[in-house]
């Protein structure tokens, strides 16, 4: 059955993608260099309806929801379900088998940190990385201080062992993501009321809110080995990277969102974008500017 938020992908074909551990619900529209678009915690592929319908006039764009987010179901064995890993190894699984062998990854939140394990993963694939609102995890682990505890107190509940985060969870969703949304808009009615249904109809099924709180588990473990063997390696990320902030946001030491990318990519530009942290939502306009600029100066994605 189609979604009714799909009204706000025009020309998009809703379709179903089969890979060996997820199967995946994704929009698709649009020829050209493709472009693979990866939402956030608690939203749904909905949250790039401001955005996607623009980059498919000149890309090829992919918009799926996150295994175990939204309609996308985890249909392997659910060990490590959150590992970015793993589902970055999925969705290249499920770009090749949309006939795209090369592309290039934008992803907000916690689809930022699935975008930047697929350029550490599948260098030769992934042609450039658009991360926005995210340095990555293990920094923010070792920044993490009052303010971050109280700002961000989901990291941590949501990453406790089974079945705590998800029993809480279930007493009231729909007051939960609410909240969530208002503090990470600053204004739930900034939302599409379209997009928020989607949300909130994903949000009200305990399997999905399994799979958010495996994918912070992972973010608390198993993601963060990861970054930490590549960091302590020397690896960094080869592909062009944008950096698109939160305006004026610090990490910790007072680093800046460059000053830590730095450390992890050999190419790398950074842009504080006014409007809080959903900036596909709250700052489209500015961001689709910053995309087809960046876009634009790489000549294998033209």
């Amino acid at each position: 059955m189609s979604r009714p938020a799909n009204a706000l992908f025009p020309g998009f074909k809703d379709r179903r993608v089969q890979t060996a551990d997820v199967d995946f619900a994704v929009l698709t529209s649009g020829s050209g260099p493709a472009i693979l678009l990866l939402h956030g915690y608690p939203e749904t592929r909905s949250a790039w309806h401001r955005i996607a319908p623009v980059l498919a006039a000149s890309y090829s764009v992919v918009v799926p929801d996150l295994p175990g987010y939204g309609n996308s179901r985890v249909t392997g064995t659910l060990m490590d379900m959150g590992s970015k890993r793993r589902m970055a190894k999925s969705l290249h699984e499920m770009m090749r088998a949309l006939g795209h062998d090369r592309f290039v990854v934008v992803g907000h939140d916690r689809g930022g940190r699935v975008a930047y394990r697929l350029a550490l993963d599948f260098e030769e694939e992934v042609r450039a990385l658009v991360s926005v609102t995210v340095v990555p995890t293990p920094e923010m682990w070792e920044g993490a201080g009052k303010a971050f505890g109280l700002g961000a107190w989901h990291w941590f509940m949501l990453a406790q062992p089974a079945p705590l985060p998800e029993t809480l969870m279930a007493a009231d969703p729909r007051f939960l993501i609410d909240l969530t949304l208002a503090k990470m808009a600053g204004d739930i009615r900034l939302i599409d009321p379209a997009a928020l249904e989607d949300y909130r109809m994903a949000f009200d099924s305990d399997e999905v809110r399994h799979a958010m709180c495996e994918d912070y588990r992972a973010g608390a473990s198993v993601d963060e080995a990861d970054d930490l063997a590549d960091r302590n390696s020397g690896r960094k990320i080869q592909a062009p990277v944008l950096v698109l902030s939160e305006q004026g946001r610090l990490y910790g030491g007072g680093r800046t969102p460059l000053d830590i990318w730095a450390d992890w990519a050999v190419s790398v530009e950074c842009e504080g974008l006014p409007g809080g942290h959903l900036l596909p939502e709250t700052a489209a306009d500015q961001m689709i500017e910053r995309l087809l600029a960046f876009l634009g100066k790489i000549t294998d994605a033209r």
